[in-house]
């Protein structure tokens, strides 16, 4: 498949070979024992993906993961994200799967934002953004805080930059039984023996909430996805174990 797209390219062009490469995707993976609710498409397996390949995970379609499909499902089902007023919601580090959707809704006020990469709408340095206190009804950031040395900074503008009432998800990868980190660690190769991953800077664990109640939100551990069922886990291939960490701003904690 990636061979087919890679000549598809050359002779086609690429917004045409994408669009022979999606046709070439459906006919391959056509049927209906998987779901994908960020591009709302069923197809017969997931793909593999994976330094240490996990099998049937990644969308055909979209590319999306677990952890995408997880908060796709939790923005439709848990929040008022796409109730039709006007919000002005800040993607960190945006993922393709869920801003997609996002920006269709025209109500949404976007702005996708990222330290180092050129296809975000801002740079931004989650310890120190460049906007005032109480801008944004919604932030979303994902899998991010664990390359962040000054976590906790980046958490405490996290409760600066909501409106009252805001809310964000903020989800870590819990790889530990409590949070460890150690800054004296620089190696890549150690960093991913110890933290899971070469560029990480700590593992969570659990108290990860404490976190970000000590930031100032209040904090809902949400075990949304066991709510699913067994048979709806496996068919939008989620991770069972995985909960989401959403957090409001409270009004009277502003």
């Amino acid at each position: 498949m990636k061979a087919l797209k890679s000549l598809a390219k050359k002779m086609l062009g690429e917004r045409r070979a994408r669009a022979l490469h999606q046709i070439a995707c459906r006919i391959a993976y056509r049927g209906t024992a998987r779901y994908c609710p960020c591009c709302d498409s069923q197809c017969r397996k997931f793909l593999s993906f994976g330094i240490e390949t996990r099998h049937d995970v990644r969308c055909p379609f979209c590319g999306s993961l677990e952890r995408h499909r997880l908060i796709s499902l939790y923005l439709e089902q848990r929040t008022d994200l796409f109730d039709g007023r006007r919000k002005k919601l800040l993607h960190v580090a945006p993922e393709a799967p869920l801003s997609s959707a996002i920006e269709r809704a025209d109500y949404i006020d976007y702005l996708s934002a990222d330290l180092d990469r050129p296809d975000v709408m801002a740079r931004m340095d989650i310890t120190d953004i460049d906007y005032p206190a109480d801008t944004f009804d919604v932030i979303l950031c994902s899998h991010v805080l664990e390359h962040v040395p000054e976590d906790r900074k980046a958490m405490a503008e996290f409760f600066r930059v909501p409106k009252p009432g805001g809310w964000a998800i903020l989800q870590v990868p819990i790889l530990a039984e409590t949070t460890f980190e150690d800054f004296s660690v620089t190696d890549p190769a150690e960093r991913e023996r110890l933290f899971g991953q070469h560029d990480h800077v700590r593992s969570y664990g659990p108290d990860y909430a404490d976190r970000l109640a000590e930031a100032g939100f209040s904090g809902t551990v949400d075990a949304f996805v066991r709510d699913l069922g067994e048979a709806e886990i496996r068919r939008q291939g989620l991770t069972r174990h995985e909960n989401v960490y959403f957090c409001v701003k409270d009004a009277a904690s502003a």
